[in-house]
């Protein structure tokens, strides 16, 4: 059966779009709904987009407020290897213990467990299949993901945008 011209019209708008999409990922741009722009949702620490723009980086505004993500092994706290605590970029909450980091050989920062009630899962259909959204429980920034193929003991993988992250030594003052 032979391919009508309207067959490879749809052929080719399809294919467009997936470049555009393509081009757009490799730009570090997300596909997903920003959390500052999801209504109904208040977090403890707040601020307005302006604000946000003032207390943050142009690359961790693009992260931890509209759900970017950084280009891989660009991160100085991949090689961090000190004990202390990766607190959020946005607020400061504690989030991950160091002694849960390890080498996931992904080129970003991965832990196998957040600290209790730092993180909130959500779902991101944003790539075209359902991955698990991970967000900072206190002020809703996007942080990264979690997949289910990290070490034990937990077998999970949180694979964490660097610039999204501060790291705090241990027996540093804050």
């Amino acid at each position: 059966m032979a391919l009508q011209r309207r067959d490879w019209l749809a052929v080719g708008a399809a294919a467009a779009v997936g470049l555009a999409l393509a081009a757009r990922l490799a730009r570090g741009k997300s596909l997903a709904l920003p959390v500052t722009a999801m209504p109904g949702r208040h977090f403890e620490v707040e601020h307005t987009e302006a604000e946000w723009r003032k207390l943050l980086s142009p690359e961790q505004f693009s992260v931890l407020r509209q759900e970017g993500t950084e280009r891989a092994f660009t991160s100085p706290l991949n090689h961090e290897k000190r004990k202390g605590i990766f607190a959020c970029a946005g607020c400061q909450l504690a989030l991950f213990a160091s002694a849960t980091k390890f080498d996931s050989g992904t080129g970003w920062p991965s832990f196998w467990q957040p600290l209790d009630h730092a993180v909130e899962t959500t779902v991101d259909r944003s790539f075209g299949w359902t991955r698990t959204a991970v967000e900072c429980r206190r002020c809703g920034g996007h942080l990264g993901h979690v997949f289910d193929d990290g070490p034990q003991p937990t077998g999970l993988r949180y694979c964490m945008n660097g610039v999204a992250l501060v790291f705090k030594p241990e027996g540093e003052k804050s």
